[in-house]
């Protein structure tokens, strides 16, 4: 119960959590009254962040936001004269160039994964473009082994609230699109029908021990605890590292499926829809610089008419 009550305001608690630990200990220092606060005051505050504690741009420009919105309802109750935040340069984020594995790189992870406790989560990842917290949320009654589909309606996302890590499950996708069915492609089945048949048998070897708390879920361990978001992380990390492989984020994989489907010819409205993006430019301003195939194409269809 209580973890249903987070899930449902997780968003507006991260909110109010980000601002007592992170905005109000800076100006706490500085002891302004609300009505001295001025714009130049929250620039440096956008600064010290980017340049001394090595914050992201866009991590910057939500705190912008949290800090705007509190301002402007002082400003519309009358508490100050006018909002200060509207007058500042919010930061420019960077346009995002993915590190991404192409196919034969992919083939050799592949490769090192087998059979190991990462290697659901390395073909969800890079095959189905599945994000952490849609491959941690998956379960079987996600999978229709009959009509060969598996749907993304279920997550478990981690955050971190005073220093301590709390897992919250939704029983609905990061936006409406992201709730989407894919197809059920044979090598995974196979895989699929594997695992189901070891939990069975976990089940029976550990008898009253086997943990029924995440009954259904289908990333779980040989004790049915289900795997947590940050030991994908962590766990991918340390078997790039330890076979020699390039290094890229775990996300990085989702990035590396729709630039193959790029390359191969998968529309944008396609790979929109395979990722459970909402909006089309997300994916065409994320995806399309990663190929550069489909460029060379368009330089030797018009290099007969090139200047002799």
């Amino acid at each position: 119960m209580l973890t249903s009550l987070y899930s449902n305001f997780v968003d507006r608690f991260s909110y109010a959590m980000c601002i007592k630990s992170c905005i109000i200990p800076y100006f706490k220092e500085f002891k302004l009254a609300l009505k001295d606060v001025t714009p130049k005051h929250i620039q440096d505050y956008y600064q010290y962040e980017l340049n001394e504690k090595g914050l992201s741009a866009s991590t910057v420009i939500h705190r912008h936001a949290n800090i705007r919105k509190a301002l402007q309802y002082a400003y519309k109750v009358g508490l100050i004269a006018f909002n200060p935040a509207d007058r500042i340069e919010r930061p420019k984020t960077t346009k995002f160039v993915g590190s991404i594995y192409d196919a034969g790189e992919l083939e050799a992870l592949f490769a090192v994964v087998k059979n190991k406790p990462i290697e659901l989560a390395v073909i969800l990842g890079a095959f189905y473009g599945l994000r952490r917290s849609e491959i941690v949320g998956l379960k079987w009654n996600a999978i229709n082994f009959e009509k060969k589909t598996l749907t993304i309606k279920h997550t478990v996302t981690e955050v971190r609230v005073d220093g301590k890590a709390i897992i919250v499950e939704k029983d609905r996708a990061k936006t409406k699109s992201s709730h989407r069915t894919l197809p059920l492609v044979e090598p995974f089945e196979k895989l699929l029908r594997q695992l189901k048949e070891e939990q069975e048998r976990d089940q029976k070897v550990c008898g009253k021990d086997y943990c029924r708390e995440y009954f259904g879920y289908i990333y779980v361990n040989e004790l049915g605890e289900r795997v947590k978001p940050g030991y994908v992380t962590q766990n991918f990390a340390l078997t790039l590292k330890n076979h020699g492989l390039k290094k890229i984020r775990f996300h990085d994989l989702r990035h590396s499926c729709a630039s193959l489907l790029y390359a191969n010819g998968v529309s944008l409205k396609e790979i929109q829809e395979w990722l459970g993006h909402s909006d089309i430019s997300t994916t065409s301003n994320i995806y399309t610089h990663l190929d550069f195939s489909s460029k060379v194409a368009s330089a030797n269809a018009i290099i007969g008419v090139y200047p002799s």
